[in-house]
């Protein structure tokens, strides 16, 4: 006896719940984070960047050698370029110095974070 059209419909619905169910139990779960957020300082409640003592950085090209430099200046521990358009997790670390930049290199701005 021929199947009849809703008995095709309710198959191919059974068949493709099955084959979704199968793909989601071979995902394997985020693995949660063992970096915990930077520590900040008792005193000032803050991190370990100033990114005040970097402003006078900005209009300057964002060679290695100035890079090393503010960051030294701004007593951060970590540094990010950051470029027109590249995408940029949005964690916040206080004790890391942000250079934003133009299409020529030239630092734009400068924060912590």
């Amino acid at each position: 006896m021929p199947a009849t059209p809703m008995t095709s419909r309710r198959i191919a619905l059974a068949t493709a719940t099955a084959l979704l169910s199968s793909l989601a139990a071979c995902s394997t779960p985020p693995a949660a984070s063992p970096i915990s957020p930077p520590m900040a300082d008792p005193d000032t409640g803050k991190g370990s960047c100033n990114a005040d003592a970097v402003k006078s950085w900005v209009g300057r090209t964002a060679d290695e050698a100035v890079v090393r430099e503010a960051v030294a200046a701004a007593g951060a521990k970590g540094v990010r370029v950051i470029k027109p358009g590249m995408a940029v997790t949005m964690d916040f670390r206080a004790d890391r110095l942000n250079l934003e930049v133009d299409a020529a290199n030239v630092i734009t701005s400068a924060r912590c974070g």
